[in-house]
């Protein structure tokens, strides 16, 4: 479970539309460079580093250097944490529910028609 400064944290870093935007094309490209996500900002490239330290820090992203090149890779776990925090309740009514529906419909199917049945006991 994540603590509050660190669900303060992840809030902080999404906070921010370009952070957003950042998430969003390392997700849609797992291993790409800094360099090359740079590229796709009109800021400099240390405006993006400091970005890139505010995602990592808040545990949203994860980097490996590969020779010279950082790569970056989205990490959904703080995400999915925070989102288990609130929803986690309303799962459980929810799953309960379906597996009822799921047993009723079950339970109808089993049935004979009465019928059906009644009406291939005249043919016969």
């Amino acid at each position: 479970m994540l603590e509050s400064r660190d669900m303060d944290a992840v809030f902080q870093a999404l906070a921010q539309p370009s952070r957003r935007r950042m998430l969003d094309i390392i997700k849609d490209e797992p291993g790409i460079g800094v360099g090359a996500l740079a590229g796709a900002f009109d800021v400099s490239r240390i405006a993006v580093m400091k970005h890139l330290a505010v995602l990592e820090q808040a545990g949203l992203i994860l980097s490996r250097k590969d020779g010279r090149v950082r790569k970056l890779y989205f990490n959904a776990a703080p995400i999915q944490m925070i989102h288990e925090r609130w929803t986690t309740q309303y799962s459980a009514y929810w799953a309960g529910q379906l597996t009822r529906i799921k047993y009723l419909a079950e339970a109808q199917h089993a049935e004979p028609d009465a019928s059906k049945t009644n009406d291939k006991r005249k043919t016969k």
